[in-house]
């Protein structure tokens, strides 16, 4: 992780312990809010039974960090093949034969202790696994990436809230209207940042013609617009996949909306009013693209929301964040469940670009109209089936986080992709247009 510079091997190995034990008490209070039953549950064919997740979490960890680092012996190498995402579809996983609520936690219990012993011993001398403590890095973001998927199975369960968090901040400025990015390269990708992943590899240069973006994300105000002009009738406005999904699955509004003389939505657990100044979220790529027509303009490529997140006019130069090279603070985002929603537009001006984009990082992920290719001279590391295996035109690429993302896990670099049909994931979107002259 290039910021801060963590120079000492000691001051490392602290913030190695910090961000494990951050994901460790995240996954323990999603886990430990329900009671067993609903832990064992499925709440949604789409998503595992919470408990799967846990052990998973636990599973992963063990055979990296206590068998490949540590050199230790295996605590439980009969349960890999059950907690190997690739053998089991999540439509499939309540079938196995999982592991107990009691047995998970004594699992990934053991595990961590071993864990902490092997850090204790670690000297991350160079080698590309322990480098800057990489892999250690990638096992913390790797929890806090099924922790945000837990957290979406938590949205889609039934019941009692058991989920608290405080409001979010209210908006401070104004951000209606757009930023014009104008033309020519950047730097796109990392080969710098210790902690980022393989498919954010390598840096290379990319040229970007001029571009005018919105300043913040579209709202739930907004959408209510498009839906008030029937938005979901108007075969015109959607692709011919778009419109076979919107028709097959009988799409009329954001999931989770309901209309009952005014909108509503499920929320953790809670019928509320909807925010009309929060980014929309629950949409899936069809339906922003849908709207982008509806308004006359387009979803950005990949290459256009990095450029708007992370080129500095000034210098020249890439980003780590919208904002610069320092780690996000409660300024500048709306990061790591601190919040059970989007903040309003306008709540960070903190964390805005140099071109004044807002809530780039945080909020909701914003579709892009990219699909998910891997980067001119991309190598696997350490294992294919993070990226390699899901590159080509089934995903589309989508960008900065959300209200669910740790901050350990984002990056202006950070690509995350998903089928475009997808809208349980915390994901809503932003408008670009081509400039003419």
């Amino acid at each position: 992780m290039t910021q801060p510079p963590l120079e000492r091997t000691e001051s490392l190995r602290d913030t190695i312990a910090s961000v494990l034990e951050r994901a460790r008490a995240r996954s323990t209070t999603l886990t430990g809010s329900v009671d067993d039953v609903d832990l064992t549950a499925q709440h949604s064919r789409l998503m595992s039974p919470l408990v799967w997740d846990l052990a998973h979490i636990g599973n992963q960890e063990e055979q990296w960090l206590v068998r490949t680092v540590g050199e230790r012996t295996p605590i439980r190498a009969d349960i890999d093949e059950m907690y190997d995402a690739f053998q089991h579809p999540r439509a499939d996983r309540p079938q196995l034969p999982l592991l107990g609520p009691d047995a998970t936690r004594d699992y990934i219990r053991i595990v961590r202790e071993k864990v902490l012993g092997v850090l204790d011993s670690t000297s991350f001398d160079g080698t590309p696994l322990t480098s800057g403590g990489f892999v250690f890095g990638m096992v913390a973001q790797h929890e806090q990436q099924h922790a945000e998927t837990m957290l979406a199975t938590h949205q889609l369960r039934r019941g009692a809230p058991v989920l608290t968090a405080p409001n979010p901040p209210t908006a401070d400025v104004d951000v209606t209207g757009e930023a014009i990015i104008p033309a020519g390269s950047f730097e796109m990708g990392t080969s710098s940042d210790l902690w980022a992943l393989d498919n954010e590899r390598p840096a290379h240069t990319v040229w970007v013609d001029e571009f005018a973006i919105d300043r913040a994300p579209v709202t739930n105000g907004q959408y209510m617009e498009f839906l008030a002009d029937g938005g979901y009738d108007r075969q015109d406005l959607w692709s011919a996949p778009g419109w076979e999904h919107r028709c097959a699955s009988e799409l009329n509004a954001p999931l989770f909306w309901r209309h009952d003389g005014t909108w509503r939505r499920r929320r953790f657990g809670y019928e509320e009013p909807i925010p009309e100044n929060e980014p929309v979220m629950h949409v899936c790529f069809y339906e922003a693209e849908a709207f982008a027509n509806w308004a006359g303009k387009r979803l950005p490529t990949e290459a256009e929301w990095e450029k708007a997140a992370r080129w500095d006019p000034a210098t020249g130069t890439s980003r780590r964040y919208p904002w610069g090279d320092a780690e996000p603070t409660l300024d500048h985002a709306n990061l790591g469940q601190r919040h059970l929603q989007p903040a309003p537009v306008g709540a960070y001006p903190a964390g805005a670009s140099p071109l004044g984009v807002h809530q780039l990082i945080g909020d909701v992920w914003e579709w892009t109209s990219s699909f998910f290719h891997a980067y001119p001279g991309f190598r696997f590391f350490p294992y294919a089936e993070y990226s390699d295996v899901f590159f080509g035109e089934d995903y589309r690429v989508l960008r900065g986080g959300s209200f669910g993302t740790d901050s350990v896990a984002m990056r202006g670099t950070f690509r995350n992709w998903d089928y475009p049909i997808r809208r349980q994931i915390f994901a809503g979107f932003r408008l670009a247009r081509d400039i003419t002259t």
